[in-house]
């Protein structure tokens, strides 16, 4: 039987990572997947390939506006679903075989096959052929991700009735794309094929999209979704969703007990993503799962058998690739005597739409609710010259600030580029930076970014100067 002081079970964002670092601090290490492919669902399915589709659709979109720069382009202008989907599959490709790079460099010892436990201390890969071989674990680490969640009564037949999986890989691009859920994912999918030609409908039970995030953003993002024509049906519970033929059909009941009727070819179901612990057979080690299909952990994400951690979206916390990719960190710190730390207020979110939406922190609804003093500071991007320029004028930048300290306590923002300029509204939290501070840094003009700084100003005295 083969020894290893840590055994990582997944090889998405955090179980690869933490499979590294562990290796870099010298552990004998080894990483157990059950498909053919490493990275997990964020490589294979998720973050990954939906941007590219989001890429690829963006500069067809960009196209129709190329008249407004004097470009004028003639001829006909298609889109070609194929070759969109297969640059789609060469981005995963060449992902995953990075991963696969890093854990050859990094002597990671790679087993292919289903991880399950036999005791807290031996664990056995479930091969594609049916054979089994056992590993012996010093210490487990548990990255077995997530996977789509629907509603009782959905039936997901894959072809009409669809998760995010199917719908990176259609052969077709739809009529009517209804999506269940204006969270991240349905909404990133659908601008996809909204660009593309689609005629798409979001069916939302809260009274919001993106209900998770700063209201301010949700009402801007709707604003800028409806303009490009995408049609909301908020505070609408689902109560039924059908195969009819070669279409859907999407009944739900609005607020004041209507029900609707939504007729399309696809259905899209994204109402968010559960834990995946199937045939993990966690008991037999010892490890709690709650009542919400969660691995129990404490501070330091050690489960209930002492040599046993869990990361990711397997335990509580937001669901995201980088969340996991920092636990991965902290549970092999941690296993070598090291003291790290995360602060999860400071793990930002990001929907990959255009205009971007971003944020980090808490949301004015959070402060407002737990009581906290606050001052608020925005600056729309439209007043930037580097927005004007490039014609992505849409959203602004939003600072929360303490009342008294004026330490900024969330920055909320939806606008080109947002996804990468949240990196400085994360770095200024973490040194604990007050809007003062931002304000008085030098931002390079003309960029996306001195709306940070604009914001900070408008937070501080009201002293924003270009508005």
């Amino acid at each position: 039987m083969s020894s290893f002081d840590v055994v990582v079970i997944g090889s998405g964002p955090g179980g690869y990572v933490a499979a590294i670092r562990c290796a870099q601090l010298g552990m004998k290490t080894a990483i157990i997947e059950k498909y053919s492919t490493l990275g997990g669902t964020c490589l294979n399915v998720g973050c990954i390939p939906s941007k590219a589709l989001l890429a690829s659709s963006h500069h067809y979109e960009e196209l129709q506006h190329f008249a407004d720069h004097g470009i004028e382009v003639s001829g006909d202008v298609k889109v070609n679903l194929e070759k969109m989907i297969a640059r789609k599959q060469a981005v995963v490709d060449q992902t995953s075989g990075g991963v696969k790079y890093l854990m050859d460099k990094n002597n990671i010892t790679v087993f292919n096959g289903v991880g399950s436990f036999e005791n807290a201390t031996t664990v056995n890969v479930t091969k594609a052929d049916g054979s089994v071989e056992k590993i012996e674990a010093k210490n487990t680490i548990i990255a077995t991700g997530s996977k789509p969640s629907s509603l009782p009564f959905i039936k997901i037949d894959k072809e009409r009735i669809i998760t995010s999986t199917e719908a990176l890989k259609l052969t077709k691009v739809p009529e009517h794309l209804v999506i269940i859920g204006g969270g991240v994912i349905g909404l990133e999918l659908g601008q996809v094929y909204l660009r593309l030609g689609a005629k798409v409908s979001v069916v939302e039970f809260m009274d919001r999209i993106i209900p998770g995030m700063d209201g301010g953003l949700s009402k801007e993002l709707t604003k800028v979704l409806k303009k490009q024509g995408m049609k909301f049906y908020t505070s609408h519970k689902v109560q039924a969703v059908d195969r009819a033929g070669e279409g859907v059909v999407v009944k739900a009941e609005n607020a004041k007990g209507e029900v609707i009727t939504l007729e399309g070819d696809y259905a899209l179901v994204s109402v968010g993503r559960r834990p995946y612990t199937d045939g993990l057979n966690a008991d037999k080690a010892g490890v709690k799962i709650t009542e919400r299909g969660q691995v129990e952990v404490n501070d330091h994400l050690q489960t209930t058998a002492s040599n046993i951690y869990a990361i990711g979206d397997v335990v509580r916390g937001a669901m995201l690739a980088h969340k996991a990719e920092e636990e991965g960190v902290m549970v092999a710190e941690y296993l070598a005597g090291q003291k790290p730390h995360i602060d999860y207020n400071l793990i930002p979110g990001v929907v990959y739409t255009w205009p971007e939406v971003a944020a980090v922190g808490k949301t004015e609804e959070q402060l407002k609710e737990a009581g906290v003093a606050f001052k608020s500071g925005s600056f729309p991007f439209k007043a930037l010259g580097r927005a004007r320029a490039s014609a992505d004028i849409e959203g602004f930048v939003k600072i929360l600030a303490d009342a008294k300290t004026d330490e900024v306590l969330g920055i909320h923002m939806i606008g080109a580029r947002a996804a990468d300029l949240i990196a400085e509204a994360v770095t200024a939290m973490e040194f604990r930076a007050s809007a003062e501070d931002i304000s008085r840094m030098s931002h390079a003009h003309p960029t996306f970014a001195e709306a940070i700084k604009e914001a900070a100003l408008a937070a501080t005295d009201n002293r924003a100067l270009h508005v």
